[in-house]
């Protein structure tokens, strides 16, 4: 078994996070996916910058991709996984 190193395991914390707003989240307002993004990410012990939570929640809103790789890239703005 591999072991993860810490920017592995913040692209899989972050597409756990991203997987669950998207899949319940579909029709659900900007506001809502935001508190529930803000949420998923507390519980998953990920944090983002709230420039990077508000481009999440806008491309979750749109039904867009999130690049996972990019934004785990940028750790040092929005810390550790």
């Amino acid at each position: 078994m591999t072991e993860l190193n810490q920017d592995d395991a913040r692209v899989l914390a972050l597409l756990g996070v991203v997987e669950r707003i998207t899949a319940w989240q579909e029709t659900a307002p900007e506001g809502t996916i935001q508190d529930e993004l803000d949420k998923a990410l507390r519980e998953a012990g990920v944090t983002l910058t709230e420039e990077q939570k508000e481009h999440v929640a806008e491309q979750i809103s749109h039904d867009e991709d999130v690049d996972l790789d990019l934004l785990a890239a940028d750790s040092c703005e929005g810390g550790p996984a």
